[in-house]
């Protein structure tokens, strides 16, 4: 089994914890993985996701900042970053990019009511 694999197999099983709610396992391959294959945008939102449901917020917003900046029209990851933002104290930067989210899916409500309390 190549590298590639291996980083495959990482990364499924990090998918497979974090469906099953077990975030700080699945940071684990998910990190590994992300370490193996920086430039997958895949691999790095999701261990983003992982490390946001484990509330290691300043972590999950590198993630997604590197997703964000390879990929600007990335409702998902806009968002995500947005949270994690918020939650580390910086709601100047997590304000953009909320308002940038939700410009993108003006039909996601939850985008919305995380900007407007973030407004509030």
């Amino acid at each position: 089994m190549g590298e590639h694999d291996d980083t495959y197999a990482l990364y499924r099983r990090g998918l497979e914890l974090l469906e099953s709610g077990d975030f700080a396992a699945a940071a684990v391959p998910l990190g590994k993985a992300a370490t193996r294959e920086p430039e997958k945008a895949s691999v790095r939102e999701a261990n983003g996701r992982a490390l946001f449901r484990s509330r290691r917020f300043a972590e999950a917003a590198t993630e997604f900042e590197v997703v964000v900046e390879r990929h600007p029209t990335n409702d998902f990851a806009q968002f995500c970053l947005g949270r994690s933002l918020a939650l580390c104290g910086r709601p100047d930067a997590a304000r953009r990019h909320l308002a940038i989210a939700t410009g993108l899916r003006p039909d996601r409500e939850d985008y919305r009511a995380y900007r407007q309390r973030l407004a509030s």
